[in-house]
């Protein structure tokens, strides 16, 4: 199977819509949303 995203990455979701600077700023987001890190009242790793 073919890789699907190389540029797009995890807001391939969004296919063609709200443009490219919009997307590229919500992948920002995104990626550091999803991305492990420790709670800072229990120290549990999510």
């Amino acid at each position: 199977q073919a890789k699907r995203t190389k540029k797009v990455g995890i807001v391939g979701k969004y296919g063609t819509r709200y443009g490219a600077s919009l997307r590229k700023m919500v992948k920002k987001i995104e990626i550091s949303q999803h991305a492990k890190y420790t709670c800072s009242f229990c120290g549990k790793v999510r």
